[in-house]
């Protein structure tokens, strides 16, 4: 675990919690832009697999992330600042706004700003499929990626499995069957 200073770690946290409309799911997007692009705590596949074990676990995902990874990157102290940085700004405004809109709530212009929100959040979890959807076909190709993709969604969507048990039995079976890593990868992990 790397020791980084607090002040980026609460910075970050709060423009998601700040940003993050919609929900957990669509934090995600935000999350991986901090967390991956612009500080460089982890890389596109740990912060993949936070993702997923993060899915498996119950309770919100909105908390869960920002725990783990405040305190991969921060220890307990980096997971309490990013916990907080991430739920203050909603405390915040849930109690402001809950006012406000009841008071307002018939008002036009108030139900169109909802509604105005959805197609940006629909934008950001089609960039975050399509990122994944990437690094799977690098990792997979393209015809086994498809594949799981299909068995996943059949499973989800018309048999009514849940997500969890989906990634919970890919992990298992990524674990009883490992893989052999590329030379140079190899070396990575030897050092």
């Amino acid at each position: 675990m790397s020791q980084a200073p607090h002040a980026p770690l609460f910075w970050a946290f709060l423009r998601i919690g700040l940003l993050g409309f919609g929900g957990g799911p669509s934090m995600i997007p935000l999350v991986r832009q901090e967390v991956v692009t612009r500080h460089g705590w982890m890389d596109d596949e740990a912060f993949a697999d936070v993702l997923a074990i993060a899915n498996t676990l119950p309770g919100p995902i909105a908390t869960k992330m920002p725990g783990y990874i405040g305190y991969r990157v921060g220890g307990i102290s980096g997971c309490c600042i990013a916990l907080l940085a991430t739920i203050g700004p909603t405390i915040v405004a849930m109690i402001a706004l809950l006012g406000l809109f009841t008071r307002y709530r018939d008002v036009g212009w108030i139900h169109g700003m909802g509604q105005g929100v959805i197609p940006v959040v629909m934008v950001m979890m089609a960039q975050l499929t399509w990122d994944f959807g990437n690094k799977s076909r690098l990792a997979l190709g393209w015809w086994v990626a498809l594949a799981m993709a299909a068995v996943a969604g059949g499973l989800i969507y018309w048999l009514g499995v849940h997500p969890g048990w989906v990634i919970g039995a890919l992990l298992l079976a990524a674990l009883l069957s490992p893989r052999t890593l590329p030379d140079n990868k190899a070396k990575e992990t030897s050092r």
